[in-house]
């Protein structure tokens, strides 16, 4: 029998409404007691002091790029989960953009049996929309669902074709999956390099408007209202998507949507300016699909954050190697690495006042488990919550801690973050997946 102890932290438990100074105690990989003083009833195990810190439960990401199988110069599942439990992520969800994509049962249960060897956290794989990710013919979402998918998406690359969408979302309905669109319409953004507007004409760069995220998220939203299925939009970017998104919910369209911490603190003057306005420049640890918006599309996605109207914070880790951005900017390849700042750079709404810290947590454990009901899968029960009988994932955080990014010491393969350099307030000091410490900190490790 293996016991873990966490002593005298602050537990903030938004899925229960707790938060105050308590104990956290997990036998064999499943929280049993919660409250002041229960660590001291135990009498042999491992113990934390979490005296002064954060308690919550571990925080799960909707949108992980893995990168494995096909492309592990980027990333691979051990350092991709590495870098999740140093980021506080106790559950990724995988993304399919992977050789082969993760379209068949045979390369969903290939993922399920390479996490099993290697993963420190946990990995719920994510199933295609089409086959191949081609946009022409649907994956055989039974089969996937079967497999222990979690969610369909065709990744980054959004279902063009609205009639294909439409049966996507019908045939998902069978299976209880939501269906994740990328809310990019192709025709609109192609070639579009960043988000249009003056920085995009001041560096001569062709943009990608935001109109191309609004107009596929209203397609959707119709479909999705047509056929009663779950739509859930990633990567919300832009004020418009948010409006047509917060309507849809008014009329009870069954939508949920995540944002990143880039997309809700970064505008599209990062490109040009980087973090001190000395000189222009062409940043493309910055390029992003959607791109960086600009100030009033932050201020609405933290407002739609903050009233529920999207749901989750979704890192969409992206690795991508040096020699895929150290380019021109109109050939390098998008994404940022973004597992091990997600909580710093998150904790930015915090600082500004416009969110609370328990609603921070909230919308990075409770929420995305209850977006895409991911507690009633085979062992997640009581996901996203400590709740006694609950899996022992905790995330141990110190909020006011202050740190500085430095991207190669990222336990991810991929070093592309425009935060280099850049200093946080907010840091995770240890994660606990299924009872077992996989995070810590030196200043965690010394008490």
């Amino acid at each position: 029998m293996s016991t873990l102890a966490i002593h005298n932290g602050r537990v903030i438990d938004p899925a229960l409404g707790w938060d105050g100074i308590a104990d956290v105690v997990i036998v064999d990989g499943r929280i049993t007691r919660v409250g002041p003083n229960e660590g001291d009833m135990v009498i042999e195990a491992d113990r934390i002091d979490a005296s002064g810190l954060i308690v919550a439960p571990g925080f799960v990401d909707l949108q992980t790029h893995l990168r494995e199988p096909g492309f592990e110069h980027e990333e691979t599942i051990a350092t991709g989960t590495r870098a999740a439990a140093r980021g506080g992520f106790t559950t990724v969800c995988a993304m399919p953009g992977t050789v082969p994509p993760l379209d068949s049962r045979a390369a969903v249960e290939s993922v399920l049996r390479e996490a099993e060897a290697s993963a420190l956290v946990r990995v719920l794989p994510i199933g295609c929309i089409t086959a191949g990710r081609k946009g022409e013919l649907l994956a055989p979402a039974g089969e996937l669902a079967g497999a222990g998918v979690v969610a369909l998406t065709d990744d980054g690359q959004a279902v063009a074709d609205p009639n294909l969408m439409r049966h996507a979302l019908q045939y998902s309905t069978q299976f209880g999956l939501p269906v994740a669109q990328h809310p990019e319409d192709p025709a609109l953004v192609r070639g579009g390099q960043m988000h249009e507007g003056w920085v995009a004409t001041r560096l001569g760069l062709r943009g990608r408007p935001a109109s191309g995220e609004a107009t596929m998220v209203a397609r959707d939203i119709a479909l999705a209202e047509l056929t009663g299925a779950h739509l859930h939009v990633c990567d919300v970017s832009t004020a418009a998507s948010v409006a047509l998104i917060r309507g849809a919910r008014d009329r009870g369209v069954h939508i949920t949507a995540s944002v990143t911490p880039h997309h809700l603190t970064l505008t599209h003057e990062r490109v040009a300016f980087g973090e001190s306005y000395t000189q222009i420049q062409y940043d493309t640890s910055a390029k992003v699909e959607p791109p960086l918006r600009e100030e009033e599309d932050l201020v609405a996605l933290a407002e739609a954050l903050r009233d529920g109207v999207i749901d989750a914070i979704a890192t969409d880790h992206s690795p991508v190697s040096a020699m895929q951005k150290d380019i021109e900017f109109d050939l390098a390849a998008p994404g940022i690495s973004g597992l091990e700042t997600a909580f710093g750079l998150s904790m930015k709404l915090v600082e500004s006042g416009t969110l609370t810290l328990p609603m921070l947590i909230e919308r990075m454990t409770i929420g995305p488990v209850r977006a895409w009901n991911l507690d009633r899968r085979p062992g997640c029960e009581g996901l996203g919550t400590l709740a006694p009988g609950a899996v022992g994932d905790v995330t141990v955080l110190d909020p006011n801690a202050e740190w500085t990014v430095e991207p190669e010491r990222f336990a991810s393969l991929g070093k592309n973050t425009p935060l280099a350099g850049e200093q946080l307030r907010g840091q995770v000091v240890a994660t606990v997946f299924g009872g077992h410490v996989v995070h810590e900190t030196a200043a965690v490790a010394a008490l």
